[in-house]
């Protein structure tokens, strides 16, 4: 299998063309080329495929195997690698993800892709949709007993299920390996949840580590870090376009509110190349 490794603010995935190359089975695919000792070492693994209803398909799938909606880095990297492989010309695309088409910005840099402006779609706040289990229509600043504790959290769908912490303790010293899983578990999100931790800096900019659900921590996360920005925005704890800080690098959001597209801005860097053998 020929597969291109990517990397968006540190959220890497192995990516592979599906124009060229058929995956069986995508799933165990994932977990064997995840695998950072005997794979080639990713979050997780995403397929570039041919769509009937945009420039092209984009399926996604977590470390351990399972699929995931939407991966906001990904995106990006899925944008540069159709660019930079000449499957485009365009500067401007749609992608399908499970989460629906997404339009895509592309920021050229000497011919190839630097950076994206990815259109993310308006956030869903209603709870039975995201879903979490709540007595209310919105989980917007609620209570959350977890691992003998009581956060304040903000739920967030952005074509997948985000839990927002906003803590005044600095999340960088943060037991992410012992609170994440307790969260990512927690009997109220049927479906597993994506949780950012995050600091308020200022009114502009943000701090946030991210558990995935499915791949642990990782060093970015691009729907997660929308949803920050969305919790942010609605608790009017920053201004509508903040940058958010996070262990891979930064990512620019701006969201107007109401019913609006959040949209998110970041790199996309190729790693390397390679073909492996698939077991």
């Amino acid at each position: 299998m020929k597969f291109t490794k990517m990397q968006g603010a540190g959220n890497d995935y192995v990516y592979v063309n599906c124009f060229k190359e058929t995956i069986p089975n995508p799933s165990e695919t994932a977990r064997f080329v995840s695998d950072r000792h005997f794979g080639i070492g990713a979050d997780g693994l995403i397929l570039i495929k041919p769509s009937s209803c945009a420039d092209f398909e984009m399926a996604m799938y977590n470390a351990d195997g399972s699929q995931g909606e939407m991966c906001g880095n990904g995106i990006r990297c899925v944008a540069k690698y159709v660019y930079d492989h000449g499957m485009t010309d365009k500067t401007s695309i749609r992608v399908d993800t499970l989460a629906g088409i997404k339009y895509l910005d592309l920021i050229l840099k000497q011919g190839k892709v630097s950076q994206v402006k990815v259109n993310m779609g308006a956030p869903c706040l209603t709870a039975a949709e995201i879903p979490v289990e709540i007595d209310a229509d919105q989980a917007v600043d609620v209570p959350l007993e977890a691992g003998g504790k009581t956060y304040r959290m903000t739920a967030v769908s952005m074509g997948n299920p985000h839990c927002v912490i906003f803590l005044d303790e600095d999340v960088r010293t943060l037991n992410l390996e012992e609170i994440g899983p307790v969260f990512e578990n927690h009997p109220r999100f049927p479906k597993r949840i994506n949780t950012e931790f995050v600091n308020v800096i200022d009114e502009h900019t943000m701090r946030m580590r991210v558990w995935e659900r499915g791949s642990g921590e990782t060093l970015a996360c691009g729907t997660g870090t929308c949803a920050a920005a969305v919790a942010a925005i609605l608790g009017k704890k920053t201004a509508n376009e903040v940058t958010v800080l996070l262990a891979g690098g930064e990512l620019q959001i701006s969201w107007e509110g109401q019913n609006a597209p959040v949209y998110m801005t970041g790199p996309a860097v190729t790693v390397f190349e390679g073909e492996i053998d698939l077991p």
